[in-house]
């Protein structure tokens, strides 16, 4: 299921980009900037800035939807069984469905509609949520577009099974590997999944010889200190093959999302963080030999 395409991306890969966002994550980083990605099915945005209060929508789905006296609706999500039939009902889209499923020939008529604004280095990356938690229609695209020498990356925290990760490898040009943390305790309290798996399936891919970019999330209150970051910076040091290493600087442009998808933003620290902070583990990812940059 998708629930975005991003046409000429300069991010997540050289050259301009198609970027195609899968929903579905096994992660629930508190943090995470595209809450909508979590959910494997359909979610449902509401944004009462726009609402009228035509109840158009509350017609459709009376007994999950209704109207306020004073303004706005009431939304039972859980009592929704077809949030696809929402998706035309709301005129001001103060009502939205985000997610969609398409069919691998549709996603590559997509994508083929971008290959004269990709040049020599351009391409495809695949995001989410995450790519590689998919079914086997990922493996199918991924297939197509290699067979049409388009160039495709992968933007992934690991949480998968191995299986997941190794049915993809001679396919991805690159894999844009997001390393929160180091440390078990940590990443367990904040994203609830198990370091392990991640740094297990880092050094697999690095030893089976696939082309990685470490991408390094910083994250105040979580991993935004010179002892942690260099901590991780010299765990990658240690896997053959590993390159090179991007800081990724937290926001907050996704946190007025959580609202209108009826959920709470946990994260205690909404203090964006600025490049010039991550300059110095840049240097020091540098000292070690990585090529290192801020942003993706």
């Amino acid at each position: 299921m998708i629930f975005n395409i991003q046409r000429y991306s300069t991010h997540d890969g050289d050259g301009i980009r198609t970027l195609i966002f899968f929903k579905g994550c096994p992660l629930r980083c508190q943090w995470c900037s595209n809450p909508e990605s979590q959910s494997f099915g359909h979610s449902i945005l509401y944004d009462s800035k726009l609402c009228k209060n035509f109840g158009d929508c509350a017609l459709a789905e009376p007994s999950a939807i209704s109207t306020n006296p004073g303004g706005g609706i009431e939304i039972k999500r859980n009592l929704i069984a077809e949030p696809e039939k929402l998706k035309e009902v709301c005129a001001t889209r103060a009502l939205t469905i985000s997610g969609e499923t398409k069919s691998v020939d549709v996603l590559m008529a997509e994508v083929q509609k971008d290959l004269p604004f990709y040049r020599e280095d351009g391409g495809v990356t695949l995001s989410g949520g995450e790519p590689l938690a998919q079914g086997k229609e990922l493996v199918l695209l991924l297939q197509q577009l290699k067979k049409q020498g388009t160039n495709t990356n992968i933007e992934t925290s690991l949480h998968v099974k191995w299986e997941q990760v190794e049915r993809c490898i001679g396919l991805v040009n690159t894999f844009l590997v997001d390393l929160k943390h180091t440390d078990p305790r940590k990443f367990k309290q904040f994203t609830h999944g198990t370091s392990g798996l991640v740094l297990d399936n880092l050094e697999k891919l690095a030893y089976f010889g696939a082309h990685v970019v470490v991408r390094i999330p910083v994250i105040p209150g979580f991993n935004h200190t010179e002892r942690e970051i260099m901590q991780m910076v010299d765990y990658v040091s240690t896997i053959k093959g590993l390159k090179e290493i991007h800081f990724l600087p937290y926001h907050t442009y996704g946190v007025e999302k959580y609202k209108m998808l009826g959920m709470d933003y946990i994260f205690n620290n909404n203090t964006q963080v600025l490049e010039e902070e991550l300059l110095p583990y840049v240097q020091y990812a540098q000292s070690q030999g990585f090529k290192a940059k801020i942003g993706g």
